[in-house]
């Protein structure tokens, strides 16, 4: 079914409310949103944020002073150049090229992380180069089922084969998703994973090899001062601009009239109030916008909202008394005896030396907000996370000074076999109403980069005409090229 985009017009020039864009959340896209309406000079932008900080899942904090992202955070190479344009501008010599240097626990030895020729021959199981190779071989890879239902398992199969599948990609995804491969939607494979086919993993592996390796092939950029300073550099250019931040303060309702935006109900140190605007840009989660509606929605709309999945997060942050745990800057877990998926190093990021004695260890737990996990205690989470990475052969012994978690409840979207259509519900009913706009990772229920959402916003700001009067065919447009977005880990 064709999307019908939003319109945005501004009935009333004279009205500084008809000319006020509320952008709701202060993630990627939400900054990149307020940078680009504000520099353009096409609307008041109003941002409103529920936290204390800018950025969302791709913010930070700081932690024994170390600058800590939430969660594993690199800017990829594979940016749009106006995207690296803006950080640039905004961090200047603070944005930092970096190389990888990463590993993977596969059939349990360790493989260099992005994957090497040298590496490959020396460390990769034995049973698992033959397994790869005997697939090769017997044409299993290439294969598929005549008139069979694409799945995110049958995909990954056909382009990879079963050793690559069962020994990498279906335990990690049971681990991401919680679900079966079997039960996710080919979508899944083709947004998620970028080396979907074993000539895609060759041409990976030789862009490693000098005479064939680009100059960002191995690399990626980031900020001295930890990712969350790429957030904190677009508000300060947004609000250079004129643009204004309020921060914990939620959105609870979006209020429409006659078919358009009106104003957005919100709630924080003042009180209740309503903002009147002239149109919402939400990067918000769409199942939740689409419960702020008001009037509210139909019962066919809010009923796709509920079973609408996501995936929740645990990130526990191990505080040790020593000056480095590794000298890699992370480590990926497959295996579904390890219940954390990737375990990182701050201070190996941004090569920081700084400060002496401390480093911090940050694990990424998926699971679901019923899980038992959900509710355990910091200190118990933290012991929890020795055990595993004693497992693993990492085991921790350094004092551990203490142990702070950060939970995400939203962290992943969740590819079933009908997510479809029950989004596809979600964003035609939306997409009626003039003057709002849902984009952002988010707000698309996209498993996206943070460039991906900057890009999303640029091309929303592009859609918007100095008269106010929204492109809807050049954002259906946008929106098709987003659909060729794949993650880069």
């Amino acid at each position: 079914m064709a999307l019908e985009e939003p319109v945005l017009r501004d009935p009333a020039p004279a009205s500084a409310a008809a000319k006020t864009i509320a952008v709701l959340g202060a993630g990627p896209a939400g900054l990149g949103a307020a940078l680009n309406l504000s520099r353009a000079g096409k609307a008041r932008v109003e941002v409103i944020e529920a936290s204390p900080r800018v950025g969302g899942a791709a913010g930070g904090f700081d932690l024994e002073g170390v600058h800590c992202d939430f969660g594993s955070h690199r800017l990829h190479p594979a940016a749009e150049a106006h995207v690296l344009e803006d950080i640039r501008e905004a961090l200047g010599a603070d944005l930092m090229w970096r190389p990888r240097h990463g590993r993977i626990r596969l059939m349990g030895k360790w493989v260099h992380f992005p994957l090497k020729p040298v590496d490959l021959a020396l460390n990769a199981p034995k049973p698992f180069v033959a397994g790869v190779a005997m697939d090769s071989a017997s044409k299993v890879v290439g294969a598929r089922r005549a008139g069979a239902d694409e799945t995110f398992a049958s995909v990954l199969e056909a382009g990879l084969g079963p050793t690559i599948c069962q020994s990498f990609y279906f335990p990690y995804a049971r681990k991401l998703w919680g679900v079966e491969p079997e039960a996710l939607d080919p979508v899944a494979a083709h947004r998620r994973v970028s080396g979907s086919s074993i000539p895609k993993m060759i041409g990976k592996v030789l862009r490693q090899v000098p005479g064939f390796k680009s100059k960002t092939a191995g690399g990626f950029y980031y900020p001295r001062k930890g990712f969350k300073q790429i957030s904190e550099g677009l508000r300060t250019s947004a609000e250079a601009y004129g643009a204004r931040f309020t921060f914990n303060t939620r959105v609870t309702d979006v209020f429409t009239e006659d078919g358009r935006v009106t104003g957005v109900g919100l709630d924080g140190p003042e009180g209740k109030r309503t903002l009147p605007v002239g149109a919402a840009w939400s990067s918000l989660p769409i199942t939740l916008l689409a419960k702020m509606m008001r009037p509210n929605a139909p019962q066919a709309v809010l009923d796709a909202a509920a079973s609408i999945r996501y995936r929740a997060m645990i990130l526990i942050y191990l505080v040790l008394e020593q000056d480095q745990f590794t000298e890699f800057d992370a480590h990926y877990f497959p295996e579904t005896h390890i219940p954390m998926s990737r375990l990182s190093e701050p201070k190996n990021y941004s090569a920081a030396n700084e400060p002496d004695g401390v480093t911090v260890l940050c694990a990424e737990l998926p699971c679901a907000v019923t899980d038992d996990v959900w509710t355990m205690s910091d200190d118990a989470l933290g012991e929890a996370m020795c055990g595993w990475l004693a497992d693993t052969g990492l085991p921790v012994r350094a004092k551990v000074l203490r142990t702070v978690t950060h939970r995400l409840a939203q962290a992943y979207p969740i590819y079933d076999r009908d997510f479809a259509g029950k989004l596809d519900t979600l964003e035609q009913w939306l997409a009626g109403f003039e003057g709002l706009l849902t984009f952002g990772r988010q707000g698309l229920f996209a498993h996206d980069n943070t460039h991906h959402a900057l890009a999303m916003a640029h091309a929303a700001e592009r859609c918007l005409g100095a008269d106010g009067v929204w492109d809807k065919q050049a954002w259906a447009r946008a929106r098709e090229s987003f659909r060729d977005h794949v993650v880069e880990d």
